[in-house]
Parts: C-alpha cells; structure tokens; sequence
C-alpha cells in the first residue's frame, strides 16, 4: 500500500493548475471552507498565526510550538495540501532548520517556505527589514533539503532582496537556493509584473506570486499571472482580514443597537456552519451508537 504524501499532492496540484490558487486558512473551519470552493492547496501565513492565534505582530514572536498546532488542527481534518509559512527556520541554526523540516512533515504539512530575513523579521511588505548574507540563506536551504523525511516534501526559498538590496541581488539568491536544492522560488513584495518572467527564467522552477492585500505588490489576476509564467498565486490573508471586519461590524452593531438583526444578512447560518464541518454525519453516527445500546 503506498504511503500519502502530502508534498507529491501539492506537486501533482501545481502541475495540474496554473498559476496554482493556494488559499490561506486561518484555521481549520477556513480549510474546510476552502475546500469545498474547489482550491486544490491551502497556506497557514506566520503572520496569520502571530495575528490570529496570538493576538501578536508579525516580528518573529511566534514559535514552531505554535505554527504546529495550527498545522496539526488543519491537517487533521482537511486533506488538501498545505503549504506553511516557516519564516526564518525558527532559530539560529541549521538544526533549528532541520526541526521545523521535520516536525512540519510529522505534522502533515506539504511544504514550507523559508526566507531570508535576520531572525528579527519583519512582514514582507513592511519597511525597515534585514537580511542575512546569500551563504547563510543557502545554509538554510540545503539544511531544510536535507532534513527532508519525505522526499516530496517542498522546499521553498523566499527572498526578501528586492526591496533591501535589488532585483540582481535578489535574483542571485534565488539562482543560489535552487542551486542547493530548492523546489520552488517565493520572491517576496515583487511591484512589477515582469519581474515575475524575469524569475521564472531564471531559475527554471515554479514562481510563487504572493497577492496579498495592502501590500506593495499589485493585484494582479490570474491571466496577468499566467503570463508571467508565475506558478503559484498565493492570497494569503485574504479571508482573515474579511473574517475580521466582518466580527468588527458585529461586535459593533451588537453594542450600538443591542441587537444582531441587523447584521444577519453578513452571518453565515447555522445550517451552512453544520454542512461545512460535516456536523451531521457525526450526529447520525451518534444516533446509530445510542440506538444500539439501547438495544
């Protein structure tokens, strides 16, 4: 019997869409949701974990402990492959490194990404960020390739460089990481569509575009992706930040009119709630094992 591999899943998925929409789930009702509109991969965004599960900013706060548990509950319900945020490796070493390679395989994930940043990282898209030379990054990179359990498992280098020292500089890294083995290449806060092409050839591996809100990337579409020859197109916060300001008009209505009638029409029912996570075959399930033992 062979074994599922969660990576050959996101493989196979990136093959088969492009560029690949991989949608971030904030948690595992978000997988669930993700997957019954039709997505073939999710994302779990360090900064989703700080934001969402911690109540804290992006700045390198958060612990392997805590992007695991996050993976663990989405993968434990959800099978579609998950791609995970891994920032800087989660510490100071290449056995650090090789930890949170392992534990994420352990815990289901499909991939990671790792960056370039010093380990007091900041958002992508935030001003004031530092990086560590090319050789410690490409340390990382064969550190997490060779920690793999599972030789599918994706390894994918994100760079930083473009806004700190340059697109040259940025594009040597990324050659540089897919030299040592990287599967994919994440070239972070890209502002121009054609800088997307110029990666692609380059590197001559899928591309992820990171279309996130608010940022210093462009909403580009999918064609304008496409013609890019980007591999990946990631919405990494996209429902999150939804999620949130739709709990933000709740919260405020129920103070202001003592009431939720007026903001109904933004809720999602009780009946959608119970078909997303299944409730109701867990409920027969239920049904039948009491109508047993009453026998």
């Amino acid at each position: 019997m062979t074994q599922y591999s969660a990576g050959a899943a996101f493989r196979k998925a990136v093959q088969e869409e492009s560029p690949l929409q991989v949608v971030g789930t904030i948690n595992a009702n978000h997988a669930l949701l993700a997957k019954r509109a039709g997505y073939k991969a999710i994302y779990l965004s360090g900064g989703g974990v700080a934001a969402g599960s911690l109540g804290l900013p992006d700045l390198g706060i958060s612990s392997l402990d805590d992007v695991l548990t996050d993976i663990r509950r989405i993968t434990d319900v959800c099978d579609l492959p998950l791609l995970v945020d891994a920032d800087t490796g989660f510490g100071a070493s290449a056995f650090n490194v090789a930890r949170t390679v392992k534990s994420m395989i352990k815990f289901g994930a499909a991939g990671l990404h790792i960056e370039d940043q010093v380990g007091a990282k900041r958002c992508g898209h935030r001003p004031g960020k530092e990086i560590v030379s090319k050789e410690e990054m490409v340390d990382r990179i064969k550190a997490a390739v060779d920690a793999r359990t599972d030789p599918n498992f994706v390894i994918m280098a994100r760079t930083d460089a473009l806004a700190v020292d340059g697109l040259e500089s940025a594009l040597e890294r990324a050659i540089a990481c897919v030299e040592a083995g990287a599967d994919m290449i994440f070239p972070e806060a890209i502002t121009d569509l054609d800088m997307y092409a110029t990666f692609a050839k380059a590197v001559n591996v899928p591309i992820l575009a990171n279309i996130t809100e608010f940022g210093s990337t462009p909403l580009f579409t999918l064609d304008e992706l496409r013609s890019a020859h980007v591999g990946l197109a990631l919405y990494p916060l996209s429902a999150f930040r939804a999620m949130n300001k739709a709990a933000e008009n709740v919260y405020q209505a129920l103070r202001r009119d003592g009431t939720q009638k007026n903001v109904l029409d933004t809720m999602q029912t009780r009946m959608e709630l119970y078909e997303s996570i299944n409730y109701h075959d867990f409920e027969q399930k239920l049904d039948a094992l009491f109508a047993a033992q009453k026998k």
